[in-house]
């Protein structure tokens, strides 16, 4: 495509390189990496988290690049872009001009697939996944975009983030269209709203699950936060071209949510809530709210009732626990919105098994109830640890740690939330990344102990289950294949471990190298060992 094409010249503020004549050339492919750059290719220059782009233009017009896209005001070699053949284009915001260019040289995918967009702090993955399931039993062809993986048509491929950079996003949405899927369910996560990687990206339903204390080391404040998560709705989805048809679900359950409800209540919304009392909360239709009641939970699932606008049905899952009865409902009122009766998606739900990593159980054939989680926020570890309190009497034994050059605030408060709702707890690394892992193990002991837990060290031979630790007692163990092993040897049949953090995740990042690693293989392995001797 011509560089005219890509961006247009009302969006270029002034142009610098290369002669006249050879200032809209042919556009062979778009990179925000030089080291991909090929010859006759735009670069575009963004300012990461940790590296600034403008450092790599020399690199990008070494590599062949015959375009060059900078932020206004930054300092670039417009005499070496001449000499090597190069325009540069200097553009208000190089992020945003990145997506809408991205979009235009894959033929604006966006616009020819249904867009499901899901935001909020927890539950997006497992609600994509109901959706996809649900969908794809109506026989409609999906597409996800997730935490875990994308995937379509039975194709899955890895996603190293959970809303890819503007530019991958358009190209696995070109991909997924060429290939005939026309309904596109995924993640966008507050990263993605704040750089603009979704900006060239035309949703047709968005989704708000939750919102609770996460990425603060980047947001700053809560209220930064939770205006992100609203900026999706006022500042996408009701935007563009699909501003006229655009629907939202929202779960008014949560306090943001009904304020967000409140702020849409011009706008065509679907509301979810597990309130009986909530009977009114868009202020155009009284009726356009779907709800669950008379919910029953165990350790088994769930079974209760759906109340549509239009219809009651009863529905089990599979599912544990009242926040996943939350994603249910959002799944639901999505399939609703699509025209699935409220008896197909009843019936959709009722055989959804589960999601990789989110509650997953671990078969033992001792009796004990093992469950890996990606529970890495306060309010998930909360409401996974309350859940599995919930459906059994037996012990409960928390292993979990936190991520290193992330939110600091987080970690005393779920060292606290770990001992409050557990019986034992072991704290022991996630990804400390390039942080010491035992000065964020230092900040999970401090909110476990101001919370009443007693250190109580456990040896590497440790292995009679009826040895009861000290009540709200927790060790530190920093290796976490052995603290994995410390927490299920220590628990007995019908006790339950929760493995948190890291859930569907094959990794450890300890410094700058990724390791392969993997709870539910090493849990797994742990068992079989057990129940053999």
């Amino acid at each position: 495509m011509k560089l005219s094409q890509l961006i247009y010249p009302e969006d270029i503020l002034c142009m610098a390189g290369a002669i006249a004549r050879q200032r809209n050339p042919r556009v062979k492919g778009i990179y925000y990496r030089s080291g991909d750059v090929c010859s006759g290719g735009m670069f575009v220059a963004m300012k990461g988290l940790r590296a600034d782009g403008h450092q790599y233009i020399a690199d990008a017009l070494e590599k062949g690049a015959s375009v060059i896209v900078a932020d206004i005001g930054t300092d670039v070699d417009t005499a070496a872009a001449a000499d090597a053949g190069a325009v540069v284009v200097f553009v208000k915001d190089t992020r945003k001009c990145l997506a809408t260019a991205a979009s235009r040289f894959y033929k604006n995918p966006s616009e020819t697939l249904f867009v499901i967009g899901i935001t909020g702090t927890n539950g997006k993955t497992t609600t994509a996944y109901l959706i996809e399931h649900l969908l794809l039993s109506n026989g409609i062809d999906t597409g996800v975009i997730s935490t875990i993986n994308y995937r379509y048509q039975g194709k899955v491929f890895p996603n190293p983030l959970t809303t890819p950079e503007s530019l991958d996003l358009q190209k696995i949405l070109a991909e997924m269209a060429s290939a005939g899927v026309r309904h596109v369910v995924m993640e966008v996560s507050s990263h993605a709203v704040v750089m603009d990687r979704i900006a060239g990206c035309a949703f047709d339903m968005g989704i708000y699950t939750n919102l609770s204390q996460d990425h603060l080391d980047f947001h700053g404040t809560m209220a930064v936060y939770g205006a992100c998560k609203r900026q999706f709705f006022t500042g996408h989805l009701f935007k563009g071209v699909k501003k006229y048809r655009a629907v939202a679900v929202i779960n008014v359950d949560d306090p943001q949510g009904a304020a967000i409800a409140h702020e849409l209540r011009e706008y065509p919304i679907l509301c979810v809530s597990m309130d009986p009392e909530k009977k009114e909360i868009h202020d155009a239709d009284p009726n356009m709210i779907i709800q669950a009641q008379n919910v029953v939970f165990d350790e088994q699932g769930m079974n209760g009732t759906l109340r549509f606008p239009d219809a009651v049905v009863p529905f089990h899952s599979r599912l544990i626990g009242r926040y996943n009865m939350e994603n249910i409902l959002c799944a639901a009122a999505a399939a609703s919105l699509l025209k699935m009766g409220p008896a197909a998606v009843a019936d959709a739900i009722a055989t959804f098994t589960h999601v990789p990593g989110r509650l997953e159980r671990i078969v033992d054939l001792c009796g004990r109830h093992v469950f890996v989680d990606y529970a890495h926020t306060p309010e998930a570890l909360e409401n996974v640890l309350k859940t599995l309190r919930e459906v059994s009497s037996f012990r409960l034994i928390c292993v979990f740690g936190c991520g290193g050059d992330r939110d600091r605030t987080k970690r005393p408060k779920m060292g606290a939330i770990a001992v409050r709702l557990s019986d034992f707890t072991v704290i022991t690394s996630d990804n400390p990344r390039t942080e010491d892992p035992y000065a964020i193990i230092s900040g999970i002991v401090k909110g476990a102990a101001a919370a009443g837990g007693v250190e109580c060290p456990v040896s590497d031979s440790t292995a009679d289950p009826d040895a009861r630790m000290p009540e709200k007692g927790f060790a530190v163990v920093p290796d976490r294949r052995q603290a994995i092993e410390t927490g299920i040897r220590i628990a007995g049949p019908g006790d339950m471990v929760l493995i948190a953090g890291k859930g569907h995740e094959d990794y450890q990042i300890i410094g700058t190298e990724t390791l392969y690693f993997d709870d539910r293989e090493i849990a797994r392995t742990v068992l079989a060992q057990l129940c053999q001797t």
